[in-house]
């Protein structure tokens, strides 16, 4: 049974079609597969289903595409195309919202929060794409002069994550666009709407059909022609650290550049002097938005024992206080995991971790009053190193706590773990700010704040939770070659 309790002002943008070679089609012989909608656990809409053939179309319109692209528009030209985008996503922000929140499951305020921030960085490249510039060198040979000049990659191979559907789009294909190049994007099963009806918007926007191609499919074998396929130059994917460790091999046959945000094992620390409220607050948004679904939320809050009671009896208070549900019912603060999978797992580490001494203080297992893929928000203390959550990122709503007695100790805590992408700690102290946010093995932290993305800020981690930096004035040398040109016997 299909899910149809929705309205949408554009219903257009709500399609279940693929986009390759400019055209909208349907997948040969009709073949779809169904995606579900996590607060009913129904078919919310079935979509086009995609072959290796398709993805092999897609590239070779995207080679061709990138070169005409970048010849005949200048870094100005597609800073106004990326503005006129920027403008069209934010005039349709209520559709793609209700999209997104349909189809991922986020309360209808986390998804109208996703689309401005998806927005943010079109908007940003838009600027960037000005500011590529190259640089001239001194010589060290009398009469020559050394330039340099940077130059789009060529065709970029986009695999998204479905944990934010729009805003990992966008991260991903602003910078390619401004740069000059050309993407063929394999969106999530899980999520694919959101990425179509943002690639509806680009088209009208201006990016030509041949620069951007859309392919859905289930099928992973098809869809490795992104990371196999010698014209595609680059690939950026967003999602665990044991696929991308198996794309980046597969890239490396053909020496692509890649980009890789993996995953997360993020400590979050109160020290001793730490506004309780602010951290709580902080958790808060670190651990419980998207229902525990991103990347970078706390897996382990790391609370001085001094101030772990008190904080454990402020953060409860605030975790009851939320409302599971829809995400499109008002009032709802709290939607659905993702799929069943993501409940099993959550539950695995809740069992797991009172098994071996921890103490559940709130939560701890499916609600049976709702349909859908809900987990209640739980909170755990007394946790330890030999628990499953020390170790494996939840990707949920468990919010599992570690008593510290010394800053030493915290940070070999925080360490511990062979992924470094984010990193939170709550302190009023300078010296401590200074020296833990330095010895943090992460490539974000968040000092005295849970909230660390932004358009402006280089995303990305460090040890195996990936290569690359997204967003900033960093992202866009992800998509761009420099080459280097020496002048001689200037004077002859």
């Amino acid at each position: 049974m299909e899910s149809k309790k929705y309205s949408l002002r554009d219903p257009s943008l709500f399609n279940s079609q693929g986009l390759i070679g400019g055209n909208w089609k349907f997948a040969p012989l009709g073949k779809t597969f169904p995606v579900i909608e996590p607060s009913t656990g129904d078919v919310l809409q079935q979509c086009a289903d995609f072959t290796k053939q398709d993805f092999i179309d897609a590239i070779e319109s995207a080679y061709d595409g990138y070169q005409e692209f970048y010849s005949s528009t200048t870094a100005k030209e597609r800073g106004v195309i990326l503005r006129k985008w920027t403008d069209l996503v934010l005039a349709n922000l209520e559709d793609l919202a209700t999209i997104l929140s349909l189809e991922n499951g986020k309360t209808i305020g986390e998804a109208r929060g996703e689309i401005t921030y998806a927005a943010s960085f079109i908007a940003w490249f838009a600027e960037e794409a000005t500011r590529s510039y190259g640089d001239t060198i001194p010589s060290s040979y009398h009469n020559t002069t050394v330039l340099t000049f940077k130059e789009p990659v060529g065709v970029c191979g986009i695999i998204t994550p479905w944990n934010f559907p729009a805003a990992m789009i966008t991260r991903k294909i602003a910078p390619a666009f401004a740069a000059g190049c050309s993407v063929v994007i394999k969106p999530p099963s899980e999520t694919p709407f959101s990425c179509i009806a943002l690639a509806k918007l680009a088209l009208q926007a201006g990016i030509p059909g041949s620069c951007l191609h859309v392919v859905p499919t289930k099928d992973r074998e098809a869809s490795l022609q992104l990371a196999t396929h010698p014209k595609v130059k680059k690939l950026s994917f967003t999602g665990s650290t044991g696929v991308g460790k198996m794309l980046a091999r597969m890239a490396t046959e053909t020496m692509k550049r890649v980009s890789m945000e993996l995953g997360g094992n993020a400590p979050f620390i109160v020290f001793e002097d730490a506004n309780l409220d602010l951290a709580v607050a902080g958790a808060m948004v670190s651990k419980f938005r998207s229902s525990g679904q991103t990347c970078v939320c706390a897996n382990r809050l790391l609370i001085h024992t001094s101030v772990v009671e008190e904080f454990t009896a402020k953060l409860v208070a605030k975790v009851e206080a939320l409302k599971l549900g829809s995400g499109l019912t008002e009032g709802t603060s709290q939607g659905p995991l993702v799929n069943a999978s993501a409940v099993k797992k959550v539950d695995a580490h809740v069992k797991d971790a009172i098994s071996k001494g921890g103490i559940l203080r709130t939560g701890g297992k499916a609600p049976d009053t709702l349909k859908g893929y809900f987990y209640e928000p739980t909170v755990i203390t007394n946790c330890h190193p030999g628990m499953a959550v020390a170790t494996d990122e939840t990707f949920g709503p468990l919010a599992a706590i570690f008593a510290f007695t010394t800053e030493a100790e915290a940070l070999a805590l925080a360490n511990d773990t062979e992924l470094g992408l984010a990193g939170y700690f709550f302190s009023k102290d300078i010296g401590t700010v200074m020296r833990v946010a330095g010895k943090l093995q992460v490539g974000m932290v968040g000092v005295n704040t849970g909230l660390i993305s932004a358009a402006e800020a280089p995303f990305g981690g460090i040890k195996e939770s990936g290569i690359g930096r997204e967003g900033s004035r960093y992202g866009l040398a992800e998509y761009q070659n420099l080459k280097t040109v020496t002048i001689g016997n200037i004077q002859d």
